[in-house]
């Protein structure tokens, strides 16, 4: 963290240095979750600890309530300029700090509201899982590198998978390219603001270099991949970070959510889980749709779900239509009534009077697509607006042609009003209508084992942490434990460069420019690390 401040306070967006202390970020120890919460409150935000990688809409949805999903590991010290497993520097020194800007606070929350509706597809679950897996093996001790390549090429296969991408698999980009790996500013002199370079003292200097390709934020972002296991060879620059809302709401018009109709139907069908259409009139359907019958113009006339569905209006489960009522799914037909090319909703008392819509009367008309209706028809409910939304019938035929859609036998059937789907998005209206709708990852991270010998390098360390914190002056002690590491633990190199901040010792020091020949790989933290004292 301090390697990192000393640069980053150069290179990152002027939020960075305040945002740490506005967020309850201290340089000197491991941030409590007590802590950040007290803090963060002030700014209206709060953390949550999870395990490694969440599912994309549950990440979302936090965001979306304002909660920094914080990952309750540390890496390890081999990894200490990179990793591509989330853990506490990376959420805490890295997302955490740049929320202290309201601009980039608003973008975070609006992102998430708008991230957990976008639809996933099968593929989206699989790649989810593989980059778990691999980012708990490569902070794992102990695991072959047979193992870890075995992983990795499975990560390569799923992401060279030739595959539409879905909503999720574009707005997913969108975040990579801004919320962890974007730059603002000029194209000629970037700040940095993305959290995994703010958290990776590797990253945030070579990001920088001309090496790496330096492009004007824009939508097109959506449709660049990442991998998450290599340095990135371009990033994207927002010119601010109101230019961030500007393409995300750009990006928005293009989705499901705000387009409706057939194709975003379609989406959620390929999905396979449960997600929600919103008629014209209001009403919300939410469960596993599995079919739909169209039109000549592709106007959705029919749809269908299986399983647990639910019913809303305005997010809220409408009574008597949760998945109680609804075990078996729902399906119902829309569109105009033949004959007066007029929608149910539409209909005023005296169109309504014409054609005998009322309650405990029987009934029969038919919609200008062909599909027919007869039944008892018992009682309907209205929207806000006083307009029909739905229709509640007894002993009912709903035909196709020669296709029974539904019967008598099935039920009462309760037909959802509307002339159109305006809106289709992932997950239920009503968050209360559903269990928790995705199961926790059967991979769960590898907890380090710590040997009696790592004990006696911990207990070292803390001895040397309380010499600082007690301010003592006599060195004695510290040299003490200086030849106690060069002895026992002749690979570690951190605790001497401790040893030889305080102390100033030429023996610590020779022991350290020893150490960077004898282990080129970590002669650049040791030379970091001096530099810096």
């Amino acid at each position: 963290m301090r390697k990192n401040l000393a640069f980053l306070s150069k290179v990152a967006h002027e939020s960075y240095v305040e945002g740490l202390k506005k967020t309850g970020i201290s340089v000197d120890s491991i941030p409590s979750m007590y802590g950040m919460n007290r803090i963060l409150k002030e700014i209206g935000w709060a953390a949550v600890a999870v395990d490694g990688f969440i599912p994309p809409n549950a990440f979302m949805e936090f965001q979306a309530y304002k909660v920094l999903v914080i990952a309750a590991d540390i890496r390890q010290l081999e990894n200490i300029e990179y990793t591509p497993a989330p853990d506490i520097i990376h959420e805490a020194a890295g997302h955490a700090p740049i929320i202290a800007s309201p601009d980039y606070a608003e973008y975070l929350r609006r992102f998430g509201e708008i991230g957990a509706k976008a639809i996933t597809g099968a593929h989206d679950q699989e790649l989810y899982e593989a980059v778990r897996k691999l980012s708990i093996l490569k902070e794992a001790e102990g695991i072959s590198e047979n193992e870890i390549q075995k992983a990795e090429k499975e990560v390569a296969r799923l992401q060279n998978k030739k595959v539409t991408p879905s909503e999720m698999a574009l707005i997913r980009n969108l975040h990579w390219w801004t919320v962890e790996y974007g730059l603002v500013g000029s194209l000629d002199n970037p700040k940095i603001y993305g959290a995994g370079l703010l958290s990776s003292i590797g990253e945030s200097e070579w990001c920088l270099k001309p090496e790496v390709k330096k492009i004007p934020y824009s939508i097109q972002a959506a449709y660049q991949d990442f991998d998450i296991t290599k340095p990135q060879p371009q990033l994207y620059v927002t010119p601010d970070f109101a230019y961030l809302q500007e393409v995300l709401e750009e990006f928005a018009n293009t989705m499901a959510l705000r387009k409706g109709g057939w194709r975003g139907l379609q989406k959620l069908i390929d999905s396979k889980q449960i997600g929600t259409i919103e008629l014209s009139t209001g009403l919300q359907i939410s469960g596993v749709f599995t079919k739909m019958i169209k039109n000549e113009d592709n106007d959705v006339i029919f749809f269908k779900t299986e399983g647990s569905t639910a019913l809303s209006y305005r997010e809220k489960e409408v009574i008597g239509h949760g998945v109680e009522t609804h075990k078996h799914g729902f399906s119902s037909p829309l569109g105009k009534l033949k004959g007066i090319n007029l929608a149910i909703e539409d209909m005023g008392p005296r169109d309504l009077q014409a054609y005998n819509f009322y309650d405990g009367k029987p009934i029969a008309f038919e919609f200008e697509s062909g599909i027919t209706v007869e039944g008892l028809n018992v009682t309907g409910i209205r929207n806000l607006n006083g307009k029909l939304m739905l229709i509640q019938f007894t002993n009912c035929w709903v035909k196709y042609g020669d296709e029974v859609l539904f019967s008598p036998e099935m039920g009462n059937f309760d037909m959802a009003v509307g002339k159109e789907i305006i809106s289709a998005y992932a997950g239920a209206a009503d968050f209360r209508s559903f269990p928790i709708l995705q199961k926790p990852s059967e991979v769960t991270t590898i907890k380090p084992r710590i040997s009696q010998k790592e004990n006696e390098l911990n207990k070292l360390y803390a001895s040397v942490k309380n010499f600082r914190e007690q301010n003592e002056t006599d060195f004695t002690m510290l040299l003490s434990v200086f030849r106690q590491v060069k002895k026992d633990f002749p690979e570690d190199w951190l605790l001497p460069l401790e040893i030889y901040e305080l102390t100033k010792n030429n023996e610590v020091l020779k022991h350290l420019q020893n150490l960077q020949k004898e282990k080129p790989k970590i002669a650049h933290l040791i030379e970091n690390g001096l530099q810096l004292l």
